[in-house]
């Protein structure tokens, strides 16, 4: 076994600075680079180092062992600083509670129930825009997934002034994100505007989050809505079986922090791929109209909409929303054939195993079709949502929002690109593209071949 201080090096290190400089130029790029170093990278941002892995399995078996490869590290600091301890960054000694008791609000029968309130707000959506109306398509999708979460969360609690400050500050936190990543101790607490702002925001989320879980605890009633099934989850096995008002409070912003942006993301990019990939659009109306028959789209529907689901897990292999995370090595352990010792940081991106062209092949490419054969994906290759005990429990809560949203807009209207339009990506927290304005044009489904 080698020594951790034989593992290669990334291109392009500079004294002192270390990689600051072609992460901050084109992470991306950087990122698509680091495979034809090793298995196993190191890269520096400043006095920090952190180990990158590359490879599919060996991503796996860091992260189903996630007893000894921890949430941790300079990355998932930044999401615990704005997420708190919650089910999904919560350390390993907390988790296995966490999930017990959170894990009866995703259950089919709720997810069912969760679908009507998805239903009502995309029609609500689409039938607010008029032909020729020029949206800003990333804005449009987070503030109909914000509305969603927090109807899931806690149905008709929150008015619509209270929600747009919810969504307004849910942007300052993700703008300011990435630039907290590069900022240090103490420059990272200093007074600077955009540090104020961000604990603004923050504050501000926690505040209304925990006003309305005071209100429950006090009226004790079941609203039939996420919040309710994670009050009533009890673990009679458990010393503490119940979530406290901590827990409560850290879960519901995990919650709606993850799954507005999540979606929001993904569906801004199914719709900027499906503008300049008009063939994929085509299908894609011709399994609609087919399959909703001119009905707004449903639960019912989801076993039918083949090629709309296609059309997600493709957008979420090429700009994966979660590009990459960190982990924290809790005892000296091997991988890759080297040992890392307890304390080393550990970085897995999705984005790099769904970009290597020996998975992937023509990887930069949005295709589709490459999901009509699922066994042909390599395995352990695609990790949107990570995977093992610690994959996102509202992966299914997603993929049901962005397919039926998919299905939804495209069944009554085509989203077309300015022209001149060059897709350019927001590197933050997530990936999104920036600035992506698209016209709103109406489609008749009568001259569209059913399947």
């Amino acid at each position: 076994m080698m020594d951790h201080r034989m593992i290669p090096s990334g291109p392009r290190s500079l004294p002192l600075a270390g990689h600051v400089v072609p992460l901050l130029r084109d992470r991306l790029a950087f990122l698509r680079s680091l495979p034809a170093v090793g298995d196993l990278v190191r890269i520096r941002i400043g006095p920090l180092s952190i180990v990158v892995i590359c490879d599919p399995e060996l991503t796996h078996q860091a992260l189903v062992n996630d007893r000894v490869f921890d949430k941790g590290g300079p990355l998932l600091d930044r999401v615990r600083e704005l997420m708190g301890d919650g089910v999904a960054t919560c350390p390993h000694h907390h988790h296995r509670r966490l999930r017990r008791l959170s894990q009866p609000a995703f259950q089919p029968t709720r997810l069912a129930d969760y679908a009507k309130i998805m239903e009502t707000c995309l029609r609500q959506m689409t039938d607010a825009w008029s032909p020729g109306q020029m949206i800003d398509v990333h804005d449009q999708m987070m503030r109909t997934a914000a509305r969603i979460t927090t109807e899931t969360l806690f149905r008709d609690s929150l008015s619509d002034t209270t929600l747009g400050q919810l969504i307004d500050d849910l942007i300052v936190m993700f703008d300011g994100f990435l630039q907290r990543v590069f900022l240090l101790p103490p420059l990272d607490r200093l007074p600077l505007p955009r540090n104020r702002a961000y604990f603004a925001a923050r504050a501000r989320i926690h505040h209304t989050f925990e006003n309305v879980i005071a209100q429950r605890r006090a009226a004790s009633a079941d609203h039939g809505d996420l919040l309710s099934a994670l009050m009533a989850a009890h673990d009679p096995d458990d010393s503490e079986p119940r979530l406290s008002s901590a827990e409560l409070l850290e879960t519901v912003v995990t919650f709606f922090v993850g799954g507005t942006e999540s979606s929001a993301v993904t569906l801004a990019s199914a719709l900027d791929f499906l503008a300049g990939n008009p063939h994929v659009e085509q299908r894609l109306h011709k399994e609609v109209d087919h399959v909703l028959g001119g009905a707004p789209a449903s639960y019912a529907h989801l076993p039918r909409l083949h090629l709309a689901q296609h059309v997600i897990k493709e957008t979420l292999r090429l700009r994966p929303p979660v590009w990459i995370l960190t982990r924290t090595v809790t005892a000296d352990a091997e991988l890759g054939g080297y040992r890392l010792p307890a304390g080393t940081s550990v970085a897995y991106s999705p984005y790099i195993l769904h970009h290597r062209p020996d998975l992937y092949p023509d990887p930069e490419t949005f295709d589709p079709g490459r999901w009509e054969s699922p066994q042909q994906v390599p395995r352990h290759s695609f990790i949107p949502f990570g995977v093992g005990a610690r994959k996102c429990i509202g992966d299914s809560f997603v993929m049901i929002e962005d397919t039926l949203a998919l299905a939804e807009i495209v069944s009554r209207w085509r989203l077309e690109h300015e022209p001149g339009h060059r897709t350019r990506l927001a590197v933050a927290l997530s990936l999104k593209p920036s600035n992506l304005r698209m016209r709103v044009v109406p489609r008749s489904t009568a001259a569209t071949a059913v399947c």
